[in-house]
């Protein structure tokens, strides 16, 4: 265990499972959350409630957040009465949001000019392996950082991979979690293709399962897709977000993005179509309303 205080800001999928593991084995946790019901049930667990960002920055050693977009941890940290410029030399700023290749570089230099220690850890795995303490975490940074933060880790991770410097984990998380996404995208577009030919939904995902279509997305997600449980374990705004971020660093990088930007169109436009805040397999719906068939399983009555 760790005497060091922490701040956590974000209780959402992820974020309350990382404060629930934390106070269950004793840590010092002040919380911050724009959704007021989050923060009471961090509170009954034990955390204590912060008031601002600035003012929680000031009082911990290790500041972590774990919120939605490079943008929103940097106006956070870096906007006007931001976060950063009140954190102490020689505290940690924790960051375990999916964020771009160009904003790890952003905040670590921001954060060696106030003499601070910039920690880039995003995650794998989803809000219940977060709840059951048992998320992955890719950490880029010095090993001294690592070895201080894996009493804070240790509490909710069940694998720590130490990638590389700064800019190393961000860069994995993303080529992951592209992958992970263009999967679910592939699969929906083919789930949704089947249910237009009258193909039977009760043999698709085992067929493809059995031989080299299978993924661990599809584990995760496919029978879901069929029984139309689109509850928003990862939304498919974050997953677009982080499609977008990968297709910009690879333009960056100087590789043509062909499959990149299809992928990312295809997130795009379901999100447009009004399914942001659904999960990442309701990316099949715009392919439904194209077809005027619903992918799914049939329901007892029909069988």
């Amino acid at each position: 265990m760790t005497a060091e205080r922490i701040a956590l800001i974000g209780l959402g999928g992820m974020g309350r499972g990382l404060a629930k593991n934390m106070l269950l084995s004793g840590l010092d946790v002040t919380v911050a959350d724009l959704n007021a019901s989050a923060v009471a049930v961090a509170r009954e667990q034990g955390a204590k409630v912060g008031t601002t960002p600035a003012q929680m920055a000031a009082e911990a050693d290790i500041l972590a957040v774990c919120i939605t977009t490079a943008e929103a941890v940097r106006d956070l940290a870096l906007g006007p009465d931001g976060a950063l410029a009140a954190m102490k030399p020689g505290s940690i700023f924790l960051d375990h949001t999916t964020v771009s290749v160009e904003h790890v570089d952003i905040m670590r230099e921001a954060c060696e000019a106030c003499g601070v220690l910039y920690a880039e850890a995003p995650m794998t795995r989803t809000p219940i392996h977060a709840d059951r303490g048992e998320v992955n975490i890719l950490f880029g940074g010095s090993e001294d950082v690592l070895e201080r933060l894996r009493p804070v880790f240790d509490t909710y991770a069940e694998n720590i991979f130490h990638v590389g410097p700064a800019g190393h984990a961000i860069r994995l998380k993303l080529i992951h979690n592209y992958i992970a996404f263009a999967n679910v995208a592939a699969f929906c577009e083919g789930f949704a293709l089947a249910a237009k030919e009258g193909l039977d939904m009760t043999k698709v995902i085992g067929i493809i399962s059995a031989a080299g279509g299978k993924s661990g997305m599809m584990d995760l997600y496919g029978e879901m897709t069929l029984r139309r449980d689109f509850t928003p374990h990862m939304s498919l705004a974050n997953a677009q977000k982080d499609v977008r971020y990968y297709a910009e660093w690879l333009e960056s990088a100087g590789l043509p993005g062909f499959m990149a930007q299809s992928v990312n169109q295809t997130y795009a436009l379901a999100a447009i179509m009004g399914h942001a805040d659904e999960g990442c397999t309701a990316v099949i719906k715009p392919y439904e309303e194209f077809s005027g068939v619903e992918a799914k399983l049939p329901s007892e009555k029909e069988t």
